[in-house]
């Protein structure tokens, strides 16, 4: 058997503030025969996710930064070419961290085999992957929106974002959403069926915030971070409930100067009794399975749509990552690298 060429992707440089064409390379490897209980898989779906910019920086994070010129970190789906693992067979499709590349040699720990319930196929890294299991647990264990009360959503087009204020109106809350552009936010209103939609871009984007919630915010699910935690922290109500699952608006600053915020922020909490909660998604990781469930539910009933922005060519995702940091995606980003 011939052996495999592999296309993959490195952290060629650590980035300075935003990340740069030249820190990221593009080469070609040689991959070893598979040996018994490995098997060979061929990636076709690569997700790119905001967390990625975390893992290109050398600090003390919830997992280790990539090394420079090692492949860079990533979720993705892919066929099975050939298997000396009893546990899957040639042509199963599964999920695996393959990282950005396009074939890899695997020894089968970490896959998981994906079922007809994926529907397209690309749902397994957006909306019933690890983005919606993101935003179902951060909602369930820590949001926890009753009936009647405003949750609010920033990058809310997003796989994260879209699912958060889907699954509030669920639940029976108002769900306000947070969009960059006019585009963005008639999605959010005429396709997603949120309450509310607000540009952050508009200047008068505070105070539009404070008219959309005459009654405060009881849940604010926080990924930007920056000029919109500020706009959100004084709407604020007694007992409010803030999941922090990113702070995207942050992940490119070289320069930690400026105003601290950190007093008024602590001011806010002791004296309206909040609970601002960090969480990894694996930390609820037994949920699991009733996320499947019910997420698959509730997109046969109609109640959870989503949006898919597919860019196509592995080399092409070191662009796309950079924009998807700057919010130039419009829905769950995704590389595609295979042509069928």
């Amino acid at each position: 058997m011939a052996q495999q060429l592999s296309r993959q992707i490195v952290l060629a440089a650590r980035p300075k503030g935003r990340p740069e064409p030249s820190d990221f390379r593009l080469e070609e490897v040689t991959l070893p025969e598979i040996n018994d209980g490995e098997l060979l898989l061929q990636v076709q779906y690569l997700s790119l996710d905001p967390y990625m910019r975390g893992r290109m920086d050398d600090r003390k994070s919830y997992s280790p930064p990539t090394p420079v010129d090692g492949v860079m970190e990533g979720e993705s789906i892919a066929r099975v070419v050939s298997s000396r693992n009893d546990s899957f067979k040639e042509n199963d499709i599964v999920l695996s961290r393959s990282g950005w590349r396009s074939h890899m040699v695997s020894d089968g720990k970490g896959l998981t085999v994906l079922d007809q319930r994926f529907k397209p196929i690309t749902t397994a890294l957006g909306v019933m992957g690890m983005p919606g299991f993101t935003a179902y647990a951060g909602l369930r264990n820590i949001g926890k929106p009753q009936a009647g009360e405003t949750v609010v959503v920033a990058a809310a087009t997003g796989p994260v974002g879209s699912m958060v204020g889907q699954i509030a109106k669920i639940k029976g809350a108002r769900a306000v959403g947070i969009a960059g552009g006019p585009e963005k936010c008639a999605f959010l209103k005429d396709e997603l069926g949120f309450d509310v939609a607000i540009d952050h871009k508009a200047p008068d984007f505070a105070e539009q915030l404070a008219h959309a919630c005459p009654h405060g915010i009881d849940v604010y699910y926080e990924n930007v971070g920056g000029a919109v935690w500020q706009a959100v922290l004084p709407l604020l109500n007694e007992f409010a409930r803030v999941p922090v699952c990113g702070l995207i608006a942050q992940y490119n600053s070289a320069d930690t100067s400026g105003p601290d915020h950190l007093p008024a922020t602590m001011r806010q909490v002791l004296s309206k009794s909040l609970t601002l909660r960090g969480f990894i998604q694996r930390e609820f990781v037994e949920q699991r399975p009733l996320f499947l469930e019910e997420v698959s539910t509730w997109i046969s009933e109609g109640r959870v749509r989503f949006k898919e922005d597919i860019v196509q060519g592995l080399e092409n995702a070191p662009e796309a990552f950079m924009g998807l940091l700057e919010g130039k995606n419009f829905g769950k980003l995704i590389v595609k690298l295979t042509d069928d």
